[in-house]
């Protein structure tokens, strides 16, 4: 091979190279675009599981492809295992909110700690396994409990105040009205019009552009 032929394979490989790596960059660009354009939300659940309205929600749910996290109640579990390991086979998070529902910060160490033990209990032998994720009722979490893993409180920041209206309408509006990005929605899954609002919710805010997500991507990412 002439020396000029040679040199002019290396400068087309050369240029050829130059362009693939801009390529992967115009790609890459365009995917962060998509990420921007697409801002997460994630939706919660409190005081469940409920025989009847749970599963309402799931099968919602899954319709639309959408998971959630579901913030059980221990006893509720009793009884309602089934739907318990149907939230985990579907691919949404599970966790705790006590035993009883109480304030935890009212209660003794060791009560605190055994309202979240007997939960964490009663999840395990519904799913085969256990959660680090925990919303303690009314928000109040008290720290230094002693556990063999570690528990993520998981508060929120958008309250639709569902228990304390059956307006459907109502609901929707307080929260699509000051939903944003990465915001985490407050909802339960333990009243019929609820459960109404939280899949009209989903369907406003994916015509807006919203994904849904599960509580731990927004947290642990």
């Amino acid at each position: 091979m002439k020396k000029g032929s040679f040199i002019l394979i290396v400068l087309l490989l050369l240029l050829l190279s130059f362009h693939q790596a801009g390529m992967q960059d115009a790609v890459k660009t365009v995917r962060e675009l998509s990420d921007r354009e697409h801002p997460k939300v994630a939706i919660t659940f409190d005081d469940g599981p409920h025989p009847v309205y749970t599963e309402m929600l799931l099968d919602g749910l899954k319709k639309r492809g959408v998971h959630a996290a579901f913030f059980l109640i221990g006893k509720n579990i009793e009884g309602n295992e089934e739907i318990v390991k149907r939230m985990q086979e579907e691919g949404h998070l599970i966790g705790n909110h006590t035993y009883h529902h109480v304030n935890l910060k009212e209660l003794s160490q060791k009560e605190a700690e055994k309202e979240i033990q007997m939960t964490w209990k009663k999840i395990y032998e519904s799913t085969g396994m256990g959660t680090s994720f925990v919303r303690p009722p009314f928000g109040e979490w008290r720290k230094n409990l002693d556990f063999d893993i570690t528990m993520i409180p998981v508060s929120w920041n958008i309250d639709s105040l569902d228990w304390t209206t059956e307006n459907t309408e109502k609901i929707i509006k307080r929260v699509v009205k000051d939903v944003g990005e990465d915001d985490i929605i407050l909802m339960h899954d333990v009243y019929e019009t609820s459960v109404e609002a939280a899949l009209e919710i989903i369907d406003i805010l994916r015509e807006r552009g919203y994904e849904f997500v599960t509580v731990d991507q927004l947290l642990l990412e």
